[in-house]
C-alpha cells in the first residue's frame, strides 16, 4: 500500500484506530458468516472506512491496488476466450489416457496437470477447468469422485504457490513489494515441487491402491477421443500465441519495466481482438459483452472494497501498532518472526480466506522493515507468508476460493464435499506441507 498523507478525521471525534478496528473486525465476521455474498460485504466495510472519516475519498483510491485488479482482471479474459478452444478438456482427457485410464494413474495425472495449469493460471480458474472433466472421468469409471475432488483441491492450492500469477495471495504480496514472476519461481517453485510429490504420494497409498474400475469402464474412458475436445483450431493457436506472450512479459517484466496487471490486460486486449476479427459489429459487442460477463466480478470487486478497509486500518495505525507487538514478541529475530508466520498464516489461512489475512499481513510486514534494516532485508518474511497462505488454504473447505470453488461444482453434480469430511483428511495433510516449508525456509535463508 502507498504511503499515507491523510490524517483520519473520525465524525464526533472518535477514535480513528479503535472505529476502524471495529469496521475491520465486522467485515471479516460477516464475510466469513457467508451470509451476505463477500463483495457486498467488503464494499459496505469500504464506503463505512470513508463516511465515518477514518479515510477520504482520495486516501480510499490511493489503498486500491489497481495492478492486482488489472492481473485479475487480465487473466480471467484470457481463459474466458481460451476455454472456448477445449484445450483444457483436451488436456485432461489426454492424461487420463496416458496411463491407460487407470484409476490410480489418472488420481496422479489430474493432480499434476492441475498443479502446472495453478501456476500458470490462477487455482479458481483451473479447478472450474479440471473438475467437470475429472466427474465425466469418474462417472465412466464407475468410481466415487471424492478422492479426486480432495486431489485436485490440494494440487491447486500447491502448484498456486509456485508462481506470482498462480493465486491470489501471491499476487497481493507481489504486487506490493514489486517481487518479480521470476523471483516466486525462482525462491518457491523447489519447495512446491516436494510438497506436490509427497502429498500425490499420501494419495496414493491413503486412495490410489484401493481405487479399481472394471476393464469395460477404462476401455470406455481409453475411447474418448481428445481430438474432438478442441473446436476451434484458429482460436486455440491465437489464444496460445497470446497466452504465450503474456508469460513472457510476466518473466521480462522487470527488465522492460511493466506491471504484471499491464501485461495482463494488454494480453486480455489482445486476445479480444484475434477473437473479434471477421465479425461484424453487432456479433462484437455480443461476444464481448459475453465474455466480460464471465470475469468473476464478485472476486474484482471483494478486492476493492477489502483495500480500502485494510487501507483505512493502516492509516489509523492498528497494523503499525500490530508489526511492533510482533516484532517485541519475536525478539526482534528474523528467524523467529519468519518461522512465525508461516505457521500463524497456515493456520489462521485454514480458518479465514487467506485473501483478506494477506491483505491485511502485507502493511503490517512493511513496517518491520526498519528493524530488519530496511525493505530487502524481509524478503524471507514475504516468502513465509506466501507459502503460510498458499499452502494453509488447504487445510479446511473455507481456506481458499478454489476449495469453494470445487465443492460447488461437486454439490452440483451431486456430489457433494463436506466440511467435516475433508477437514479430517486435509488439515493434517497441510500441517505436514507447512513443516516441510519450515525446513524448507530455515536451510534456504535462515
Amino acid at each position: 500500500m502507498h504511503g499515507v498523507a491523510w490524517v483520519p478525521n473520525v465524525v464526533f471525534g472518535l477514535n480513528a484506530m479503535a472505529v476502524a478496528t471495529f469496521i475491520l473486525v465486522a467485515t471479516y465476521a460477516v464475510i466469513m458468516s457467508e451470509k451476505i455474498n463477500r463483495a457486498i460485504v467488503a464494499l459496505l466495510g469500504a464506503g463505512a472506512m470513508v463516511l465515518v472519516g477514518v479515510l477520504n475519498q482520495e486516501a480510499a483510491i490511493r489503498g486500491i491496488d489497481f495492478n492486482t485488479i488489472a492481473l485479475l482482471t487480465g487473466m480471467m479474459i484470457i481463459v474466458a476466450i481460451t476455454r472456448r478452444s477445449g484445450v483444457f478438456q483436451y488436456v485432461a482427457v489426454w492424461a487420463a489416457k496416458k496411463v491407460n485410464a487407470s484409476p490410480a494413474g489418472i488420481l496422479f495425472t489430474l493432480q499434476m496437470v492441475t498443479a502446472v495449469f495453478s501456476a500458470l493460471l490462477d487455482n479458481v480458474t483451473t479447478v472450474l477447468l479440471v473438475v467437470p472433466v475429472t466427474l465425466v472421468i469418474t462417472e465412466e469409471l464407475k468410481i466415487k469422485p471424492w478422492p479426486y475432488l480432495v486431489a485436485l483441491i490440494f494440487a491447486s492450492n500447491i502448484g498456486g504457490t509456485a508462481t506470482l500469477i498462480g493465486d491470489p495471495p501471491n499476487i497481493l504480496i507481489g504486487s506490493a513489494t514489486g517481487l518479480t514472476f521470476n523471483q516466486f519461481v525462482y525462491n518457491l517453485a523447489p519447495v512446491v515441487v516436494v510438497i506436490l510429490l509427497v502429498t500425490a504420494g499420501l494419495f496414493h497409498l491413503m486412495w490410489g491402491t484401493r481405487l479399481h474400475a472394471s476393464a469395460e469402464a477404462r476401455a470406455r474412458v481409453m475411447g474418448f477421443s481428445e481430438a474432438e475436445a478442441i473446436t476451434d483450431h484458429k482460436l486455440l493457436k491465437q489464444a496460445l500465441f497470446v497466452l504465450a506472450l503474456v508469460i513472457a512479459g510476466f518473466v521480462f517484466a522487470h527488465p522492460i519495466g511493466l506491471e504484471p496487471g499491464t501485461i495482463a490486460l494488454f494480453g486480455a486486449a489482445l486476445l479480444m481482438l484475434f477473437y473479434s476479427l471477421g465479425k461484424n459489429a453487432e456479433e462484437q459487442s455480443h461476444e464481448v459483452h459475453h465474455i466480460f460477463g464471465e470475469v468473476e466480478w464478485i472476486t474484482i470487486f471483494f478486492f476493492i472494497g477489502l483495500f480500502v478497509v485494510v487501507h483505512g486500518v493502516d492509516a489509523a495505525g492498528l497494523l503499525g501498532l500490530a508489526a511492533d507487538l510482533l516484532v517485541s514478541a519475536t525478539g526482534g529475530d528474523m528467524k523467529v518472526t519468519a518461522i512465525a508466520i508461516l505457521w500463524v498464516s497456515a493456520i489462521l489461512s485454514a480458518v479465514v480466506d487467506n485473501i483478506p489475512f494477506v491483505a491485511t499481513m502485507i502493511p503490517l510486514i512493511k513496517s518491520m522493515a526498519p528493524t530488519f534494516g530496511g525493505p530487502e532485508n524481509i524478503e524471507p518474511l514475504w516468502w513465509a507468508l506466501s507459502m503460510g497462505a498458499c499452502l494453509g488454504g488447504n487445510g479446511t473447505l473455507v481456506g481458499a476460493s478454489a476449495n469453494l470453488t470445487v465443492a460447488g461444482l461437486a454439490e452440483r453434480a451431486g456430489h457433494p464435499v463436506r466440511f467435516i469430511p475433508f477437514m479430517k483428511v486435509a488439515f493434517g495433510l497441510m500441517l505436514l506441507s507447512i513443516a516441510i516449508s519450515n525446513i524448507y525456509l530455515v536451510v534456504r535463508y535462515l
